[in-house]
């Protein structure tokens, strides 16, 4: 399975309070992760961020200057490989939503401990998406709601693309909310394969990340194939 070392992994941590974004950084840095940089605000967030270019930002949502879900669209809008892991005490299904409609690849709750935390960093650089057990069920079912909603349609739309065999069998255990490292165990290939074949899927329909591409499978209705 090629997946990086926690070494070769850039992290970045924002949180406005001091005691506790250094204690993250310093778990995080204690595991082997290459901690390059903290902010305790939304704009130094942003800019620092730029600067060092992290693979994955763990980011609280109350932030001043600017919250951590307008953090998250600026960056990731700019960066489309940035993953974002929001570390909040907030478990409201509204921030949780907000976040991962922002951009979040996960989202945990502070009351997870250091090794949770540590687990949740590196599959969440992986591409998986990473919840606080439960919170993962209500993102699913947001995505089933937003799929009964009206889709306008024009009179020239163009043609679906054509996916192969295994692509859409990918995309099927993407929408029933596998990880990576799940689908690639059931179907017997590495993880890497499974990164490709979604890339190129992502490709082929125009879509932009993995919340896009969960909510085109269960509007076809392949979650429950």
């Amino acid at each position: 399975m090629s997946t990086k070392e926690p070494h070769e992994i850039r992290v970045m941590v924002v949180d406005d309070h001091p005691m506790w974004r250094d204690a993250v950084a310093r778990d995080l840095a204690a595991a082997g992760f290459d901690v390059v940089a903290t902010a305790g605000d939304g704009p130094e967030a942003v800019r620092r961020a730029r600067a060092v270019t992290p693979d994955v930002l763990v980011l609280d949502l109350n932030l001043p200057g600017m919250p951590g879900v307008q953090v998250c669209k600026e960056l990731v809008g700019a960066h489309p490989a940035l993953r974002v892991l929001v570390l909040s005490a907030s478990g409201e299904h509204a921030d949780v939503l907000e976040a991962v409609k922002s951009g979040a690849t996960g989202y945990l709750l502070k009351s997870a401990g250091a090794q949770e935390l540590i687990d949740a960093v590196r599959r969440t650089a992986a591409g998986d998406p990473v919840f606080t057990p439960g919170l993962a069920g209500l993102v699913l079912g947001e995505y089933r709601r937003l799929a009964t909603d009206p889709v306008p349609t024009a009179s020239d739309e163009p043609k679906v693309p054509q996916l192969t065999d295994r692509e859409t069998e990918v995309l099927r255990l993407v929408a029933k909310g596998l990880s990576y490292k799940q689908i690639a165990e059931r179907l017997v290939i590495s993880h890497r394969t499974v990164q490709n074949h979604v890339q190129n899927t992502l490709g082929k329909l125009q879509l932009h990340n993995r919340v896009e591409l969960v909510r085109y499978a269960i509007e076809r209705g392949l979650d429950d194939a």
